[in-house]
């Protein structure tokens, strides 16, 4: 059972993981340099829990103990009680929801064991607003698709942002980086797959056309938000697709083009 400990002093070295949230460089360096996350919010802190992450610590504003004993009393990691003024003074912003933890990152699996059993893969170029990150895995998640491969220079999925985003789907959707890009698309390739990439051009064949649901491999390319998938990565796709428009729009958000190109590649699959 875990220590509840109380604190009153914002720069305890014991909250050292929650200092600076809102500096997102420092997160991005930091976070994975010392192989941590932050997980907010009950349901999330549960979920990253529940997927098999170790604990670090909890921080949580006093109305939140009661309903996170559960979980208190079943780790042995500290827990920190603190008013939401101080909580807000060590994160920087205010703590919304009450509760936050430090998780404990995984080793990520590599690309080529991803691709053994995946059938629908996710391919990300460039990707770097964590809202994108969050909204893409959690759309990835509730319409089937197998894994997440990422360019090297997307967003970090554990950042907070895009673990809130998600509500926790970053946990449930297996990724791996690409160690080079576009090279790296050709092992993809070499596995199977398919590599279709999601772009407005008009040359595209309409997803409907495409019917990716009857391939048996896909790997859906999606590039960042406005400048879209690189010329680069358009060149080594085997095929361009894009979302019909209407009324004189031309694309989506990439997180919403992404839940309805997901919808595309997995209609007619079996659910689990």
């Amino acid at each position: 059972m875990a220590d509840l400990i109380t604190v009153e002093d914002p720069d305890d070295p014991r909250l050292h993981d929650y200092t600076g949230l809102t500096d997102v460089e420092l997160r991005r360096k930091r976070e994975p340099a010392e192989g941590l996350f932050i997980a907010e919010g009950e349901k999330v802190i549960r979920r990253a829990k529940d997927a098999g992450y170790e604990m670090r610590s909890m921080l949580l504003s006093a109305k939140w103990v009661d309903v996170m004993r559960d979980v208190i009393d079943e780790l042995p990691a500290p827990v920190y009680a603190a008013s939401p003024e101080l909580a807000e003074q060590v994160t920087g912003y205010h703590v919304h929801r009450g509760a936050l933890a430090s998780m404990q990152r995984k080793p990520l699996p590599t690309a080529a064991e991803l691709l053994q059993t995946a059938r629908r893969v996710v391919v990300m170029e460039s990707v770097n607003d964590h809202t994108n990150i969050g909204a893409i895995f959690r759309s990835a998640a509730a319409l089937g698709m197998d894994a997440v491969l990422l360019s090297p220079d997307c967003a970090d999925p554990l950042y907070r942002r895009s673990v809130k985003v998600s509500m926790g789907a970053v946990f449930s959707v297996p990724y791996a980086r690409l160690d080079t890009w576009p090279k790296g698309l050709e092992s993809v390739r070499e596995a199977g797959f398919t590599l279709l990439a999601l772009t407005p051009d008009a040359k595209a064949r309409t997803l409907d056309e495409a019917a990716p649901h009857t391939m048996d491999r896909v790997a859906l390319m999606l590039g960042a938000e406005g400048d879209g998938l690189s010329t680069q990565a358009l060149v080594a796709a085997d095929e361009w697709v894009r979302i019909p428009m209407a009324h004189g729009v031309d694309s989506l958000n990439v997180g919403a083009a992404a839940a309805v190109a997901f919808y595309a590649v997995a209609t007619g699959r079996p659910r689990a």
